[in-house]
Parts: structure tokens; C-alpha cells; sequence
């Protein structure tokens, strides 16, 4: 019995987490919408479907021991922009 509770338990948390998470993303993506619209119709040389379909690829393995540091911030709205300067 107390397996049971236990994995009821764990399940409620998780499902509760996914939760939160799924409003986040919906929040995030209806805040960052306007700064999508613009990006998409300023985008004249087709740069942000680039990155896109170059972020959707498939990459090759890095040398082991290097770590590539990414300077964008996963959380910032304006992350992605920079590629059209």
C-alpha cells in the first residue's frame, strides 16, 4: 500500500508540474507574439526560416572535452532577432 501512495503521490506532482509548464509556454507564447509578427514581416531575405530549419537539422558530434557556450538566453524574447542585423 504505502508503493501505491507513493506512486500516486509522485504521479499528482508530476502531472501538476507538466502543468505549470504548459501555462508558462502558453503565457510566454502570447507575450512574445506581437515580437514574432514583427520579426516575421521585417524578415525579408527569409533569415529566421533559415535558422529554423538549421535549428530542426540534425548536427554532428562536437570534439569530445569542447562545450560550445551558447550566448542566447533561452527565456529572452529577443534572442533569435539577431540574426537580422
Amino acid at each position: 500500500m504505502q508503493t501505491l501512495a507513493l506512486q500516486l503521490t509522485t504521479t499528482f506532482v508530476d502531472d501538476a508540474i507538466e502543468l505549470v509548464k504548459g501555462f508558462g509556454h502558453a503565457i510566454f507564447a502570447l507575450a512574445t507574439a506581437p515580437i514574432e509578427r514583427i520579426a516575421r514581416a521585417c524578415d525579408v531575405a527569409g533569415v529566421l526560416e533559415q535558422r529554423r530549419a538549421g535549428r530542426r537539422a540534425p548536427r554532428p558530434a562536437g570534439q569530445p572535452g569542447s562545450r560550445r557556450k551558447s550566448r542566447r538566453c533561452r527565456w529572452s524574447p529577443f534572442g533569435g532577432l539577431n540574426d537580422l542585423t
